[in-house]
């Protein structure tokens, strides 16, 4: 019995993909702060929610149902993802329904009517997206807007449970970071499309083809930073965090379809960004909130 729980909680942790789980608490926390929020139970709650519940249901959910596909693709088994065993499908579904319900209701009972309308599109993208017959992840444009809103549903929630004022900054941040997220989505694509075509999946990058999608993915980071100067000062500092994401994917700007898979390069690499990118965010909302 120990053995056998022991293996499910490793697959499930696997599942819910530990070194992503920052990237959507990390916007809850930091916009329910900057948004007036306090040292509360909902930033506790709301925090811990969107660390690991989410993650697990957000992912869970993706690995169930991307099974066969997962088998097939060789990035699968490390940092990018586990291939979670058939033998805890039915467990991982009922796991991330039951972990997040509690911490749902008790947001839901925190906040009011408009932050509960943002907590349910957030948590209908997380189940759209990789759901059987909705599968937004395999209808291209939307799979980047879906992934985009898993963690920009995050910060949104924040400011809405903080209650916090609808301004030109806190709008142009989240389109920004809308723009950024969809950037992200389909760059991370790139490396798949062989794999995705002979499995018959869509995508962005599978209907663009590489070279186009990474090209789209520059333009997209590059608007992120050109919306970020309506922030005003110092929030238009936050812009200039979009040109290392550039940069990173610049060399795969002409890359043909039947060398997708070197674009992993580039998404690896895109997985450190983050916490370098994630740092330099903190020490800007620390100078911000100093300032106010």
């Amino acid at each position: 019995m120990t053995m056998v729980l022991g293996e499910a909680t490793r697959q499930l942790l696997g599942s819910s993909r530990p070194v992503s789980w920052v990237n959507t608490a990390y916007p809850f926390a930091a916009a329910y702060l900057l948004s007036g929020g306090g040292l509360t139970a909902e930033l506790v709650i709301g925090t811990l929610f969107f660390l690991i519940p989410y993650n697990l249901l957000m992912y869970g959910i993706n690995d169930v149902f991307d099974y066969e596909s997962d088998l097939r693709n060789p990035r699968k088994g490390g940092i990018e993802g586990i291939v979670l065993s058939d033998r805890w499908h039915g467990v991982t579904l009922w796991a991330s329904g039951l972990l997040a319900l509690p911490f749902v209701v008790a947001l839901v009972a925190f906040g009011d009517l408009v932050s509960t309308l943002v907590l349910a599109v957030t948590l209908a993208a997380v189940v759209g997206y990789s759901a059987p017959r909705i599968r937004l992840k395999e209808r291209p444009v939307l799979d980047s807007m879906t992934s985009s809103t898993h963690f920009v549903g995050p910060a949104a929630f924040g400011l809405a449970l903080a209650d916090g004022a609808w301004t030109v900054t806190a709008a142009a941040s989240l389109v920004a970071f809308f723009l950024w997220g969809m950037a992200s989505q389909a760059f991370g694509a790139v490396q798949d499309v062989t794999a995705d075509r002979e499995a018959g999946i869509g995508s962005i990058a599978t209907v663009l083809g590489t070279a186009t999608t990474v090209r789209v993915a520059i333009g997209l980071y590059a608007a992120a930073g050109v919306v970020m100067v309506l922030a005003g000062w110092p929030g238009v500092l936050a812009g200039l965090l979009a040109i290392p994401y550039i940069l990173s994917i610049l060399p795969f700007r002409s890359l043909p379809d039947d060398r997708c898979e070197e674009a992993n390069a580039g998404w690896r690499r895109f997985l450190w960004l983050n916490m370098l990118t994630g740092f330099a965010l903190t020490m800007l909302f620390l100078w911000i909130g100093l300032r106010g």
